[in-house]
């Protein structure tokens, strides 16, 4: 059984609070009048305003309470958005003095720079080693700069037919803000369309992900981020539904990541996946990065773990199979999901 830390309650208080605060700036910057839209079975807000001759709209978030709150107030947000800004970087202060990881300086400038282009706004979603930190916070879990937490790529998902929905686009587009950032493109196999860019002077990479939901596993284009992602088989489980989340760095970045309980049971079936082995580096690091988090959920979220783990075992035979060959390689990941009590879980031995 994993033994986890925690951090503190003043930690854990100081990090949903510097949530909080950075979900109330989505609509400190309104500048005409907040508008309803519906398309499908989703309705959506956005901030309709004037610019010389043109009426423009720029996407607030999907409906729901919580916004539908701040919206009613976006005036007295607005004003009270200096205040905000240096609570803000007083909470971070605290974390850090908590002993928080957070995000390094290379990290935090990439996705502070994606954050206010609104990639973040516009559907994208953090994935890999740099969304698992980000449950340092959700989880009040206390991190060790170990392997599980240590990576010099960001990963960002997103999922097309939302993508085209929204009808906004980043501003400045992505390709300025890499080339500020001095990341260039690498090459793929279909020329002029880019879902990697690599950084010249170290070594992060960016990577665009969204799900497939075909057989292969091509290019698609992501509309509203400008750019081509790579098209991945069980990625729409992981992106559904995602949270926000603050990421520790300056006055804190508002992102979007997977649900935790997601992460870890997407985490189990990608080690199965790797092409290299599911005895591989980057599969052992899939295991222990899911361990420590279904460790914890059992704990405190056994209905949310529970959930998530029949929602993916009920999505077809190839996502039963290779779970169960997972788990019986770690065993004691089986023993602690089984404290969930998931319906209908069983692993042969």
């Amino acid at each position: 059984m994993v033994v986890f830390r925690r951090h503190s309650h003043t930690a854990q208080a100081a990090y949903h609070g510097l949530v909080s605060l950075l979900l109330d700036d989505v609509v400190s910057d309104i500048q005409g009048t907040p508008t309803r839209r519906e398309r499908g079975e989703h309705a959506y807000w956005y901030d309709r305003y004037r610019l010389g001759t043109d009426i423009k709209e720029r996407y607030l978030g999907e409906d729901n309470e919580a916004l539908r709150a701040r919206i009613e107030q976006y005036e007295k947000l607005k004003a009270q958005q200096a205040d905000r800004r240096k609570e803000r970087a007083r909470l971070v202060r605290l974390l850090r003095s908590e002993r928080f990881l957070g995000m390094d300086s290379s990290t935090g400038s990439l996705v502070a720079a994606l954050g206010k282009a609104g990639v973040f706004r516009l559907g994208g979603v953090l994935v890999g080693t740099i969304a698992f930190l980000l449950y340092e916070g959700e989880l009040g879990l206390r991190l060790a700069a170990d392997e599980t937490a240590r990576t010099s790529d960001v990963d960002i998902a997103s999922f097309e037919k939302l993508s085209l929905a929204l009808d906004d686009t980043v501003e400045p587009n992505l390709e300025q803000v890499f080339d500020q950032l001095d990341f260039a493109p690498v090459a793929s196999l279909e020329r002029g369309r880019a879902w990697r860019w690599r950084q010249s002077s170290g070594e992060s990479m960016v990577e665009f992900l969204t799900p497939s939901f075909r057989d292969d596993e091509g290019l698609r284009d992501l509309e509203a981020l400008g750019v081509s992602a790579r098209a991945l088989h069980h990625l729409e489980y992981l992106i559904t539904d995602p949270i926000v989340a603050a990421g520790v760095y300056r006055e804190g970045i508002q992102v979007k990541a997977p649900r935790p309980e997601r992460f870890a049971i997407h985490k189990l079936i990608v080690a199965d996946r790797r092409a290299d082995g599911p005895d591989s580096l980057k599969a052992r690091k899939d295991l222990m990065q899911a361990e420590l988090l279904i460790s914890i959920l059992a704990e405190d979220r056994p209905a949310d773990l529970a959930e998530a783990l029949n929602d993916a075992m009920g999505r077809g035979p190839r996502w039963r199979e290779r779970l169960g060959r997972t788990l019986k390689r770690a065993p004691h990941i089986a023993e602690q999901i089984a404290r969930a009590e998931p319906e209908g879980f069983e692993v042969d031995r």
